[in-house]
């Protein structure tokens, strides 16, 4: 078993510590009939953790750092611990898809195109967990109509999906330009 190092907790410290001033600061709110969205910054970093952090401590910065706002915040404080597996998932595919293989031969992709399909296959299963996670909340918990419920679930997909791409866009350069200092910090 590996220990966990005081870089590690430090690092995923101030990883955690950037999701949330990203998804509590830099955020547009978007207001809907039954529930609210926003477009917002936070997975910008979620994305970043996973590509910087690797998979494990990527996804706790990410999804620790993604529950603390819920729990500062009043209208999302029940769903704290969904988006802490959400985004956890979230990174953790990033991480997992991007990080280096040692000893693996016949990749096809370069360093930066792993980055890219970690960074839309984490964000794109995040986006199927959080729509997933509204569906089945609107309809079986709410008992809203199927009616009332589609078009709340397509505004958020759409603002998902934005949410999305932006994540991608800008996590996957930056993750480039940090890689190399973060590893001088790492070793």
């Amino acid at each position: 078993m590996k220990k966990i190092t005081l870089k590690e907790i430090a690092l995923t410290g101030v990883m955690a510590a950037a999701v949330y001033v990203a998804s509590a600061l830099l955020q547009i709110p978007i207001p809907t009939p039954i529930d609210s969205t926003r477009i917002h910054m936070g997975n910008v970093l979620c994305l970043l953790s996973g590509l910087l952090l690797g998979p494990f401590y990527g996804g706790l910065a990410a999804g620790i750092g993604s529950m603390f706002f819920d729990l500062t915040n009043p209208a999302y404080i029940a769903s704290a611990p969904f988006t802490f597996v959400f985004k956890f998932i979230m990174a953790w595919l990033c991480g997992k898809i991007a990080a280096p293989r040692r000893g693996v031969t016949g990749s096809d992709l370069s360093p930066h195109g792993r980055s890219l399909l970690g960074g839309f296959c984490g964000a794109f299963a995040y986006v199927l967990l959080y729509l997933s996670k509204s569906f089945i909340e609107h309809c079986f918990l709410l008992g809203l109509p199927l009616a009332a419920v589609l078009p709340v679930i397509a505004q958020k997909a759409v603002v998902s999906g934005i949410n999305a791409v932006i994540a991608v866009l800008v996590a996957t350069p930056l993750g480039r330009l940090l890689r190399p200092a973060l590893q001088k910090i790492w070793r």
